[in-house]
């Protein structure tokens, strides 16, 4: 299983207040909060992966998820409602939409998600697999 991500960000702070909307919404629950770092972990002592965000260290080249490295994160969520929920409260925020939700034939089945950009440019997913 693993254990942790960690993902660098450009500002801290508006990441921070970004993801203290969306954990909540897809199974997460704040596990640490520092001034160089915050974590999410599954909530209610489930297992899972834990979430790390840090600062970037340095200036480096711009994000893309063509590049190598991370392509995507994907948030597994009970219900179909959830995925709308997710979607939701993320471009109240702001955040543009990739796709809507829908059933994603292409994919193993059942798969019925939406993706959208976070701040930083990272395509995240809510994905529900009833």
């Amino acid at each position: 299983m693993l254990g942790h991500l960690g993902l660098n960000v450009t500002d801290l702070a508006a990441a921070k207040a970004y993801y203290d909307v969306l954990m909540p919404l897809v199974g997460f629950e704040p596990f640490l909060s520092d001034v160089d770092q915050f974590a999410y972990r599954p909530a209610g002592g489930k297992p899972g992966t834990y979430l790390f965000f840090y600062p970037e260290v340095g200036p480096g080249a711009a994000y893309s998820r063509h590049s190598t490295g991370l392509q995507h994160l994907a948030f597994m969520v009970r219900t179909r409602d959830a995925v709308h929920e997710a979607l939701e409260a993320m471009t109240a925020l702001g955040s543009p939409v990739v796709h809507p939700p829908r059933v994603f034939p292409e994919y193993p089945q059942p798969y019925y998600a939406a993706f959208w950009l976070d701040p930083q440019g990272f395509l995240l997913e809510a994905v529900c697999h009833r």
